[in-house]
């Protein structure tokens, strides 16, 4: 743990260098962000920097080279997830900026993307030695044993946890701050769960929080520029990378249900979309003003208001999840 708070302080104050850097590069690139013309709030955020999930992708990068360990598969497998998946965000931002609207990639080319990446994780998931096709029961020793049906739960577990993550991504500092607090959350059960476990996978699960602690505090660097007012957004690039993170995090593990628990945010707000799509499909009438759900929230309130009502819940319910652990 205390490796794992030196790297959350490095990875914080890199970030925090690194911010005004990369914000002077976007703005000199002309990397702007373009605003959904229906949310009537943002019209005034257009132009704001985005692509500024680079700065935590390099920061946890960093951490990961400095407290580099033995048995540190699953920590390098996890950081590589934020890459790749931030490299296929990246993809989109740029077309976005590159033809100056709000549709980057073409959906089928979004899930295409993901899944590709998908696949091969779940594949080594299946064959590796860890935890197989095992899902682990929170808050009890039950091991559910799948075998290879593993495969196709992890690649639909990957798709809908980094969705899920990228559409949260609505509201300045909602997404940085939720994840933040999941991650560090997540950190700690896992020192705790390493406490019961003997061997390499005791070391993996311990390795593995002390670079999660890392993505942490690169994470918080950010949010004192993404943080209303945001100075700059993640875009794509990073609620892609964040949500390959903690996907790859939870799965590895094998504690894929936990993260319904401590992501309840991100389930909240991939219901709301579904909902509202089913209920205009059948009825052609809409349940929330809007969708996600923090829009809704947010017609009736600051979203400064909205955005820490949301990371006050998440630390609500993680803080009970741990306890529960200990």
């Amino acid at each position: 743990m205390k490796f794992g708070l030196l790297n959350l302080v490095l990875c914080f104050f890199v970030s925090l260098m690194i911010s005004p850097v990369i914000i002077k590069w976007l703005k000199k690139l002309k990397f702007g962000q373009s605003i959904l013309v229906y949310v009537e709030q943002h019209k005034g955020k257009s132009g704001t920097p985005t692509m500024g999930g680079i700065v935590f992708i390099i920061s946890s990068i960093l951490g990961l080279v400095v407290f580099w360990s033995k048995n540190n598969t699953f920590a390098v497998i996890s950081i590589m997830s934020m890459l790749f998946f931030g490299v296929l965000g990246f993809l989109d931002d740029y077309i976005k900026i590159k033809y100056k609207h709000n549709e980057g990639l073409k959906p089928y080319q979004k899930i295409l993307g993901q899944l590709g990446i998908a696949s091969v994780l779940a594949v080594y998931i299946y064959l590796s030695g860890m935890n197989g096709g095992v899902i682990l029961i929170p808050f009890s020793h039950i091991e559910w044993n799948i075998g290879w049906g593993i495969i196709p739960f992890v690649i639909i577990f990957y798709v809908a946890v980094v969705n899920s993550v990228n559409l949260i991504d609505g509201l300045d500092g909602l997404c940085g701050g939720v994840s933040s607090v999941v991650i560090f959350a997540f950190s700690i059960i896992l020192v705790i769960i390493s406490g019961g476990i003997e061997g390499v996978v005791q070391s993996e699960f311990v390795n593995l929080s002390i670079v999660l602690l890392g993505v942490v505090g690169a994470v918080l660097g950010f949010l004192c520029f993404n943080w209303f007012p945001a100075k700059v957004f993640m875009g794509d690039t990073g609620s892609l990378a964040l949500g390959g993170l903690l996907a790859s995090s939870f799965a590895l593990s094998g504690q894929y249900l936990l993260i319904l628990i401590l992501g309840f945010a991100f389930v909240l707000t991939s219901v709301s979309v579904i909902l509202q799509v089913v209920s205009y499909k059948l009825t052609k009438k809409r349940i929330f003003k809007m969708s996600p759900i923090h829009h809704h929230f947010e017609s009736s309130s600051h979203e400064a208001k909205v955005t820490i009502l949301y990371v006050i819940m998440t630390i609500i319910l993680c803080v009970l999840t741990i306890s529960l652990y200990l």
